[in-house]
């Protein structure tokens, strides 16, 4: 099932898309709930009426209003997270990385999972994404995958962990690299190198309509993988390739670790990490590491940013500068002077 959050007549609703056309979900029955917020935290009842409901579309049996998907207004599937995290899981990429600064592989990648908070109330759906001036400086994608939580729980292991997962969607995290790589060097963050937008579209698939792509997870993991080519495109020019099936950490694992001791709730949401060649920021220093003369490539006003992976859809996204001259990056203090 592909669910997602759209603008009616002014305000959020839910909808269930199906070949090309969206149901507005309170128009299949009357118990179905109107937002995605509401519809996980009462995801067992809802899940079961709404496909139900899709049962009944295709049988004909079934017969509401629709409005075609290019027609509606998206938002992102899950408009306001109750939280959001965003894992480390593609070995490749964080590999690649440190090749390329020079250091060795750090072991711990392997020994667990980590992740980072970032901002949930600055999530963005497709569609335009406002930057300031300082996010232009060194602004990059980075082409992911999420999970929502749609079920409470804490402590959960990981070989029970894929219960709690309602579907799937792409996740574009977006990065202003010189103000994490400012930030980082006090050993916090990234803070003000993310907070600024994250993307997720354009629709929440749910696991059952994924089954035919599950894979083994890799050797000494546990949890659902699944064979999902990942692509993004800048403005028409493919820049990066992937698969989801590349996580080494998968997201039943991650979520074990992140309900150590704390109770994850719905609309919580688990974003993988970077696939790899999956942002600017490892192309531009495999490409340096490659030929010293590399033209490093970064986002610009006006570029489109198409991310696509198999089944989940495909997120489009404008990168739009805001019209003002304000810098943060100017409002540094002097050096302390003793």
């Amino acid at each position: 099932m592909k669910l997602l959050s759209y603008i009616e007549k002014g305000s959020e609703q839910l909808g269930l898309l199906h070949e090309g056309n969206v149901y507005d979900m309170q128009s299949l029955h009357p118990q179905l709930l109107s937002k995605m917020a509401l519809f996980l935290g009462d995801w067992d009842t809802q899940i079961r009426l709404a496909s139900q409901a899709l049962e009944q579309i295709i049988s004909g049996k079934l017969v509401v209003t629709s409005t075609p998907f290019g027609q509606v207004q998206l938002l992102s599937p899950v408009p306001r997270p109750t939280s959001m995290r965003d894992g480390y899981a593609f070995r490749q990429h964080v590999a690649a990385a440190r090749r390329n600064r020079k250091v060795p592989m750090i072991p711990e990648f392997d020994q667990y999972p980590i992740f980072y908070f970032t901002n949930h109330q600055a999530v963005d759906g497709p569609g335009k994404i406002y930057c300031m001036p300082d996010h232009f400086n060194k602004l990059d994608f980075e082409l992911e995958c999420a999970i929502v939580i749609c079920k409470e729980g804490r402590n959960i292991k990981a070989k029970d962990a894929d219960e709690y997962i309602g579907g799937l969607m792409i996740m574009n995290d977006m990065s202003a690299r010189t103000l994490q790589m400012e930030e980082m060097l006090l050993n916090l963050g990234p803070a003000k190198g993310k907070d600024f937008s994250t993307t997720l579209g354009p629709y929440l698939v749910t696991k059952d309509e994924l089954t035919n792509y599950e894979v083994p997870a890799k050797p000494n993991h546990e949890g659902k993988s699944w064979n999902l080519a990942m692509k993004c495109f800048v403005n028409g020019k493919q820049v990066s390739a992937g698969n989801l099936a590349d996580m080494d950490w998968t997201f039943a694992e991650i979520i074990e670790r992140a309900s150590y001791g704390v109770t994850l709730y719905p609309g919580d949401v688990i974003g993988s990490g970077t696939v790899g060649t999956g942002c600017f920021l490892e192309l531009n220093g495999t490409g340096k590491l490659e030929n010293p003369d590399y033209k490093e490539q970064w986002l610009q006003d006006g570029d489109v940013v198409d991310m696509e992976i198999d089944a989940l859809g495909k997120l489009s996204n404008t990168i739009v500068k805001e019209d003002t001259d304000y810098s943060i990056l100017q409002l540094k203090k002097h050096a302390h002077q003793s």
